[in-house]
């Protein structure tokens, strides 16, 4: 068994256990990747600030999100595909979370289904929604997230049209993988997982197969967003979406002041700060960046998040001090996910909290809802200085 110290270390076995397509489709971003590189590079230009001979012991990483205890404040952000980066990925991928005692955020690009994930876990977790022209299946959708007992609606905003990623046209990435002469050299030296997919229950997007009348080819993620989501979501749609629900609401994508504002608006019990880990407008600010300013357009009226970029305990931290609630990990979980299954989604979080917590105390704060800007140095400059 290998010694895993940071996430890193989770990427480097995901690298050689996961077929190319799905390592790829984790491990990039639209375009020229620039966002995709900065939403991480941009929480290295933030300082902490160390902090002595101050009392260390009874130490918290405690919190809450949208009204939900956590063991830290850190959930699991929606990623599609997740069942093809290892066998019942999202199945394994909520029970750790649960366990753990943090949200599960399930993709509507999922493998596994709605309900697989709810009759395996046996738990409450957050359903993200994609909106589409078939509003049939959408309102069928958000009622089998009801009767799962889902607790809250998580509907993402930046995804009306599928950002370009090379490496998928390049990979022809599907699920279940084509069979190229390409693909079946690369699977033949990943005979681990393998062998783990030919016990999984799906092997295909289970919340769409059987539920969507008049696809073409569910297969292709590209092809089927071209074919159904919905470019003429707006302000209304998405509050005819939260009525709906009925539920808690989580607003995912959000990264512009004026947006946060109109989320708020709507009654959003919170909205996710997220360029969708750079995987669509290339040349965005990082999430981090624009964090701060989106956070004083809202106030405390809505509760704010932070996704996109964070792989460690230390980028939590400076989410949490420039003011963020919660912060939500994809890719993280995934390497973990990818490299060890459920137990390496475990580790990755325990990880993640292991960093927090000692960072936190080397900052000289006991708990984690106490930290704020004076714990921070932040460039004066860091939010850009931009022409109007």
């Amino acid at each position: 068994m290998p010694v895993i110290t940071n996430i890193e270390d989770l990427k480097r076995i995901y690298e050689r256990r996961v077929p190319r397509m799905f390592y790829d489709y984790a491990e990039s971003g639209s375009w020229t990747e620039q966002t995709f590189r900065e939403n991480s590079s941009d929480f290295d230009l933030i300082r902490l600030r160390q902090r002595v001979a101050v009392d260390m012991s009874g130490r918290s990483t405690a919190s809450q999100m949208i009204g939900q205890d956590v063991t830290m404040p850190v959930a699991l952000a929606p990623v599609g595909l997740t069942g093809m980066q290892h066998a019942d990925g999202e199945m394994k991928a909520a029970k750790a979370a649960h366990d753990f005692g943090v949200p599960f955020t399930l993709s509507t690009m999922s493998i596994n289904s709605i309900e697989d994930v709810a009759e395996y876990t046996g738990q409450p977790f957050w359903f993200q929604l994609y909106t589409m022209k078939d509003e049939d299946y959408i309102r069928r959708l958000i009622q089998r997230a009801k009767d799962a007992r889902c607790s809250a609606l998580v509907i993402t905003l930046d995804l009306q049209i599928l950002g370009q990623r090379h490496k998928d046209l390049k990979n022809g990435l599907s699920a279940p993988p084509k069979l190229t002469p390409k693909t079946i050299a690369n699977l033949a030296t990943k005979w681990r997982w393998g062998i783990g997919m030919l016990g999984a229950k799906r092997r295909e997007f289970g919340n769409i197969v059987g539920h969507v009348h008049g696809i073409s080819d569910a297969s292709s993620l590209g092809a089927w967003t071209a074919e159904q989501f919905d470019p003429t979501l707006d302000w209304g749609k998405i509050g005819k979406l939260m009525e709906q629900w009925g539920g808690k609401v989580i607003l995912k994508g959000i990264l512009d002041a004026e947006d946060a504002r109109m989320a708020a608006k709507l009654g959003a019990d919170a909205i996710v700060v997220s360029n969708h880990g750079g995987r669509q407008l290339d040349g965005a600010l990082s999430s981090i960046r624009v964090l701060p300013e989106i956070l004083d357009a809202v106030g405390g009226d809505t509760e704010v998040f932070l996704d996109s970029g964070i792989r460690s305990g230390q980028d939590v931290l400076k989410a949490l001090a420039l003011g963020a609630k919660g912060t939500m990990i994809g890719r993280a979980f995934v390497y973990g996910l990818g490299a060890m299954g459920q137990a390496g989604v475990t580790t990755a979080l325990e990880v993640i909290r292991k960093e927090l917590d000692t960072t936190m105390a080397l900052c000289g704060e006991r708990k984690v809802t106490d930290l704020g800007r004076h714990n921070l140095l932040v460039p004066e400059d860091f939010g850009g200085r931009w022409q109007g």
